[in-house]
């Protein structure tokens, strides 16, 4: 297959068709989504990850909402100061910010899991987001919401 050539125009043309101004690497044309324009985009750990923090954020806020109107929930990949002694933080709180972060690389990586599945994985984002606002709030997470866990 022959390269592109430079025309004297400036643009690049391929097999012998010019192409208008747009310029890329090697002259192989823009890239695409891997999943095509018709499928839904991919999403990998991370985007499912933030996903689960908002989402599990957006429930507590509709349960406590005057507590948890003004808070910020944010991600980051990890802490600072990694290691405190005998344990790693899997998130920080800080009260008088209304900030909570969650740092993802310790919950993904550390987490002792007894399935390692999508819904599991899931589940131990969600108990941390439940521990960290208990954290904020002064409560057990059981109470923060009594009455997801009532099935019956």
């Amino acid at each position: 297959m022959p390269r592109s050539r430079r025309t004297s125009s400036g643009r690049a043309s391929v097999g012998g068709s010019a192409r208008r101004g747009i310029r890329d690497r090697h002259g192989r044309g823009l890239r695409s989504s891997v999943a095509g324009p018709y499928l839904p985009m991919l999403n990998g750990r991370i985007d499912m990850f933030e996903q689960t923090i908002l989402s599990t954020a957006e429930y507590l806020r509709g349960v406590w909402p005057a507590e948890l109107s003004t808070v910020r929930f944010e991600v980051a990949a990890a802490p600072e100061q990694a290691l405190h002694g005998d344990h790693i933080d899997r998130w920080s709180v800080d009260p008088q910010q209304g900030r909570i972060v969650f740092y993802r690389v310790p919950i993904q990586r550390m987490s002792k899991l007894h399935h390692n599945d999508d819904i599991h994985r899931r589940m131990m984002v969600e108990s941390c987001v439940f521990r960290a606002v208990g954290d904020l709030l002064g409560k057990d997470p059981w109470d923060l919401a009594p009455d997801r866990f009532r099935h019956f």
